[in-house]
């Protein structure tokens, strides 16, 4: 007993010692780089690097790499792929921190800060097929700013513009226009991409096709996206911007199918669900002007559940009198509250960065950087109503800590080769629970009662058998993956092997552990 337990102390010993050897030897390695940017190893940035809009995880990098181009990330995870399977460091890109569950951090890892990659500098290219070169660490606001100075725009966009176009790759990228153009990932052109070997690879759907692809939606497990070129279409001048309430669920999801089924209806087309909230339409008023003051006045919603269809048409201003004619053609085709429709007028820039008002708003009363536990999910069009009943009818009883999401896409604007996983039905709704927490609070409010509360959702979803999938999916366990990716698991860690073999990248997203061996 005594030579089996000094046995195990003594092999403990040395396999802590070479551990402990490995990491007081590793900054000194990527000190030694030659890098245009540095690394970072003091506590302030090694705490931010930490955090994200969740504000739920923190694991704490060992250095953040602020590069200056993209052969600083190459040779740092090149230099992390030579140190082989002996090394823990894994590598995670941050762009601005707007993950939920930890996805961009690294414990005891390296971060990469996306933001500080400015090489090579934006570039518009105007002509028939017009598109835009980006850093992957660009906002997505400054793409908007730059390209509105040619009178042009990205095509597809998220609600929030103040992410990185990597980022929002990695996932997909959907807002109100995914209907008509699919999410972010289905409008890239091409990408540049540094692999889990430290190679650099140009890739489109023509050349590297198969890479291509796989980081499109790929949670960053096979490359770290370090440009990408946008297709742009047209900008307009204005948007005539419409918000009408429903009491009837049906004739709400009717009207929206109808409406993505259309080729000239509206271009941005969205709704939520509203909850024992009182007072929303005095809330509208100083954006939105009701098209009947004196019945919207008299308007009470008696208890019931409403469901808000928020619709978005855009024109130049020479097209004013043709889109409002147009405006009330479609309007009059739709079943909504008629004492509840609200109308505003507002330019382009305004309306696609509309919730960075709400933002400034939150921030100034400190409540922005509170606990975000998010839920969202891609439901099949034949189960929302069978869904809507039993979450919006029992599980949901409130929607006063943020909005509910709920509007429907077509399948068809969805490129299947990528590593997104969505329902297989022609058409599918986003929704999306997102909440924020009351720091301290043990109500209906506080972080514990949403997290249970959405665990109560997703494992209705399952014991139905819903067919739903998680968007900016969370997952604690490789078998929960599996699940999530179903037939595509296979595909999905073939595509690991070949770009990324060690796991180095991304090991916030939980999907892969990198092996550790001692030597």
């Amino acid at each position: 007993m005594f030579l089996t337990g000094f046995t195990i102390f003594f092999l403990t010993s040395i396999i802590t010692f070479q551990l402990n050897f490995s990491l007081s030897t590793i900054p000194s390695s990527l000190n030694s780089l030659p890098l245009g940017g540095h690394f970072s190893f003091d506590e302030f940035t090694l705490s931010h690097a930490a955090t994200d809009f969740g504000n739920r995880y923190q694991y704490h990098p060992m250095v953040v790499l602020h590069p200056e181009s993209v052969s600083d990330i190459a040779a740092t995870i090149q230099h992390i792929w030579l140190m082989g399977p002996s090394s823990q460091l894994t590598v995670a890109a941050r762009g601005h921190g707007h993950s939920l569950h930890g996805q961009a951090q690294a414990q005891g890892g390296v971060v990469i800060n996306m933001e500080s990659l400015k090489v090579p500098e934006m570039q518009v290219h105007v002509g028939n097929s017009p598109y835009v070169d980006v850093s992957g660490g660009e906002l997505w606001i400054n793409i908007l700013h730059e390209t509105l100075k040619y009178r042009l725009a990205p095509r597809s966009w998220t609600d929030y513009l103040h992410l990185t176009v990597g980022g929002t790759l990695s996932n997909a990228g959907v807002s109100g226009q995914a209907f008509r153009h699919g999410p972010q990932i289905s409008n890239v052109k091409q990408l540049e991409i540094v692999t889990g070997k430290g190679e650099v690879v140009n890739c489109s759907k023509e050349q590297n096709g198969e890479l291509f692809h796989s980081v499109l939606g790929g949670l960053g497990q096979f490359g770290i996206i370090t440009r990408a070129r946008i297709l742009l279409e047209q900008a307009p001048d204005m948007v005539k911007w419409i918000r009408v309430l429903y009491s009837d669920f049906t004739a709400f999801t009717r009207d929206q199918e109808q409406l993505i089924s259309s080729e000239n209806s509206f271009d941005y087309i969205e709704g939520f669900v509203i909850i024992n909230r009182t007072g929303l339409l005095n809330n509208w008023r100083p954006s939105f002007n009701p098209q009947d003051p004196v019945q919207a006045s008299q308007f009470n919603s008696d208890g019931k559940t409403l469901y808000c269809l928020e619709l978005a048409k855009y024109f130049t201003l020479e097209e004013i009198n043709v889109v409002n004619q147009e405006v009330e053609m479609h309007l009059s085709h739709l079943n909504y509250i008629p004492s509840t429709l609200f109308l505003t007028q507002v330019n382009y820039l305004d309306f696609l960065d509309r919730v960075h008002v709400s933002e400034v708003k939150l921030r100034s009363k400190g409540l922005w950087d509170v606990p975000h536990p998010w839920l969202n999910l891609f439901i099949p069009k034949s189960k929302i109503h069978q869904f809507a009943e039993v979450i919006f009818g029992n599980i949901l009883t409130e929607t006063s800590n943020g909005p509910v999401l709920i509007y429907p896409v077509n399948k068809s604007k969805w490129d299947k080769r990528t590593s997104v996983v969505i329902p297989e039905e022609d058409i599918f709704y986003l929704v999306a629970f997102l909440t924020s927490a009351v720091p301290s609070s043990n109500g209906t409010d506080g972080l514990e009662h949403i997290i249970s509360q959405n665990k109560r959702i997703v494992e209705y979803c399952e014991r139905a058998q819903l067919g739903v999938k998680q968007y900016l999916p969370h997952y604690r366990s490789q078998e929960e993956w599996r699940a999530h990716f179903g037939p595509e698991w296979e595909a999905f860690v073939q595509r690991k092997y070949v770009y990324d073999p060690l796991a180095i990248l991304a090991p916030g997203q939980r999907i892969f552990q990198k092996a550790i061996t001692f030597s």
